[in-house]
């Protein structure tokens, strides 16, 4: 998932206004990420089916499509913000529980916690440093995104182990493409609202750790 869905400004970039943007960003982005994060730990503890965590999921989405855009621009906004990270963070209890459930299981989750940790950093950190403009990666990245999408769809039925592999390395390759991509709109001043960036960082980090959390889990099914 990933939401460039809200009002954007295109003005002249303002070095000021830019700077102002990335740091309420990032530390609207680290509270959400320590929220979500309790969450997902309170869930593993309650033991909660993945029935309902997918209630859980479809309420944020509830939130993404209808609440966040009518409040953004408003104090409302952020708390919104937090409700949504809370409840995709609560969502993840059943996923965790079954990787902590296997052989290396917690060492499979705090290496995709620690990988996801490096390349957020690391790409955000040489896009903001370099300043380079990444817009012409949105067409790719979105395709990307459909293809995706219908692939995980289609091997729910098919249940390939193979398949799944590839759409997890093709999703996190998707997804650190739209952190330098959502970092880049903000250092060029396309984005100025940090609620509407922090949203977009939020879910390219979360589905960036999903994938990774796949792609290690795979990797070491004996």
């Amino acid at each position: 998932m990933n939401s460039p869905m809200f009002t954007r400004s295109t003005s002249t970039p303002n070095v000021l206004e830019i700077n102002k943007t990335l740091k309420n960003t990032y530390f609207l982005l680290s509270m959400t990420l320590v929220t979500s994060a309790i969450a997902a730990v309170a869930t593993m503890a309650m033991g909660i089916s993945p029935i309902m965590a997918l209630v859980m999921q479809l309420a944020a989405i509830g939130i993404l499509f209808f609440a966040l855009p009518r409040s953004i621009n408003s104090s409302m906004g952020i708390v919104w913000t937090f409700v949504f990270t809370t409840l995709m963070g609560g969502a993840l209890g059943p996923m965790l529980n079954y990787y902590a459930s296997i052989p290396s299981g917690p060492s499979i989750i705090a290496q995709a916690l620690g990988l996801t940790g490096m390349v957020f950093l690391g790409l955000s950190a040489y896009t903001i440093s370099s300043k380079k403009d990444f817009s012409f990666m949105r067409n790719f990245l979105i395709a990307g995104l459909i293809i995706v999408i219908v692939a995980a769809i289609i091997n729910i039925f098919v249940g390939s182990t193979v398949a799944q592999l590839a759409i997890s390395s093709i999703s996190a390759l998707v997804f650190s493409g739209f952190i330098l991509y959502d970092t880049s709109r903000i250092v060029r001043g396309e984005e100025t609202n940090y609620v509407s960036a922090t949203i977009s960082m939020y879910l390219n980090i979360l589905n960036l750790f999903t994938s990774l959390l796949s792609i290690l889990g795979i990797m070491n099914d004996d």
